[in-house]
């Protein structure tokens, strides 16, 4: 494939190329959940040899160098298809970004052609019982032994971590200094001794998170993602590319919570003409639209060297609104098809899990109220809600099981 320097004409040559191969290499039907992990790990390869993964990606590593214009052009053409990504959605979208940013050569070259080319599944282990939205309460401590890190604690809400081969692990590594300065980063090799993953099924019926065990798992040193006790920083880093990794991810037009899909049941239902319901889909699109271009732009400065930082949760709040006002068109339009339907019905089916699962984008990577007071503080410049344990040593904090 040559490689496009931008005129229009090779962004339509390039277009050209993405309909015609994901015409021919696009599956007809999403694989079976037991089929979805090989399935997956094919497409991957097949898009790595195409060279539709890491579009955006350094060159040294993979990826294919290209300017956010190119993923955009990719983004648009794949949303027609329902495509076996799924599994590396946390890699692509968060650890593997992450890891280019503050990984070393060894971990660069290491582990991300290897993500790229399918071969391995990461997760995110960041979140535990005792701190969700307030991640710096964390307790899963690492503590030196030799050569070696020694972890043990839990997480949980931890996506695909049934399949991960890799997860990036935030473990305290030091409880004498206050919370947000005692944590390290580390890659963890999640089929190793002492590694414990059980599903958490939610109202969806199905079981997309999970809880995840540590017993005396041991890290080598060279595993640190970033500075020891840098963990922070590197958690911020991380959050940041999964907002906006939340906020730009485009479904597949066959999504029952798409527009293109609302518009479709609102045929079947006999309501187009209704200009109740026509305001509705027309401020839905409306929404959509603003933040396909609201992503665009912050792609764009992420090339030109400037990362959108704290508006990556713009994004991400954006979403979950967006996700909320097309549950709420959904029931406007489809009324009690919305929570009862014929066991063949196919589509009922499908609207009902997306009305089900949609509530967890406004928890999944931070609370809409979290993004809410990230928006005020770091882009409004408002005053930052009072923090009294800021600078207190984290031993001394009465937080999760230290309550007692």
């Amino acid at each position: 494939m040559s490689v496009p320097n931008g005129s229009p004409t090779e962004f339509q040559e390039y277009r050209d190329g993405v309909r015609s191969w994901l015409k021919a290499n696009a599956p007809a039907s999403m694989p079976s959940a037991a089929e979805l992990i090989p399935a997956a790990k094919a497409f991957q390869a097949a898009l790595f040899d195409a060279g539709y993964a890491g579009i955006t990606w350094p060159k040294d590593v993979g990826g294919q160098g290209l300017s956010p214009a190119y993923q955009q052009v990719y983004s648009d053409e794949a949303a027609a298809y329902e495509l076996p990504v799924y599994p590396f959605i946390i890699g692509m979208g968060m650890c593997g970004p992450t890891v280019n940013d503050l990984g070393t050569d060894e971990q660069r070259t290491g582990y991300l052609p290897r993500l790229l080319r399918g071969e391995d599944i990461w997760c995110q282990l960041f979140s535990e019982p005792g701190a969700g939205s307030d991640v710096a309460s964390l307790q899963t401590r690492a503590v030196l032994d030799g050569d070696t890190w020694v972890v043990n604690g839990q997480k949980v809400w931890t996506t695909n971590a049934q399949w991960a081969d890799f997860g990036a692990l935030l473990a305290r590594t030091d409880p004498d200094r206050p919370k947000h300065s005692g944590l390290t980063m580390f890659v963890l090799d999640m089929h190793a001794p002492g590694v414990t993953v059980r599903p958490l099924k939610d109202m969806s019926g199905r079981a997309p998170f999970n809880e995840v065990y540590f017993d005396d798992v041991r890290i080598p040193v060279d595993a640190v993602l970033g500075q020891v006790n840098g963990g922070w920083n590197a958690a911020v880093t991380m959050l940041g590319h999964e907002r906006v990794s939340i906020g730009a991810t485009r479904k597949p037009k066959t999504n029952p919570m798409e527009f293109a899909s609302l518009v479709e049941l609102a045929r079947d239902h006999g309501v187009t003409g209704d200009p109740a319901q026509r305001e509705r889909l027309a401020e839905l699109y409306a929404d959509e639209r603003v933040l396909d271009l609201f992503n665009v732009r912050m792609r764009q400065e992420t090339m030109a060297g400037n990362p959108p930082g704290a508006r990556g949760s713009v994004a991400k709040l954006a979403g979950a609104l967006l996700l909320r006002k097309a549950i709420e068109t959904a029931g406007q339009i489809a009324g009690s098809d919305t929570i009862a339907w014929e066991p063949d019905d196919a589509r009922g089916a499908g609207l009902a899990l997306g009305i089900n699962s949609a509530p967890a984008s406004s928890i999944a990577g931070g609370t809409n109220e979290v993004q809410h007071n990230i928006i005020g503080e770091r882009i409004l410049g408002l005053p930052k809600e009072p923090q009294v344990d800021r600078d207190i040593p984290f031993r001394e904090l009465k937080v999760g099981t230290q309550r007692g």
